[in-house]
């Protein structure tokens, strides 16, 4: 390579950023783990205990705390 004809030359890229969809669908998920009213749902293997909120013992329940929320996102899911 050293006696070839054209010389090497090298671009510098730029920084690759993840694209906002994925930056915002890693925040929707975010907030639904770990909050401090979870309480894992015991008829589930104890392999899915992860803090999120589809584990919950309350999830969907009228005893959960952000069921409001968690309608108002399967709205948004919901085709016209």
């Amino acid at each position: 390579m050293r006696n070839s004809p054209r010389p090497v030359t090298h671009r510098l890229l730029p920084s690759w950023r993840a694209p906002r969809e994925a930056a915002e669908a890693a925040d929707s998920e975010d907030r639904f783990r770990n909050r401090p009213c979870y309480v894992f749902n015991p008829q589930l293997k104890s392999g899915l205990d992860d803090k999120g909120c589809g584990h919950c013992r309350y999830y969907l329940t009228a005893s959960c705390p952000h069921i409001d929320e968690f309608i108002d996102d399967v709205e948004e899911l919901s085709p016209d």
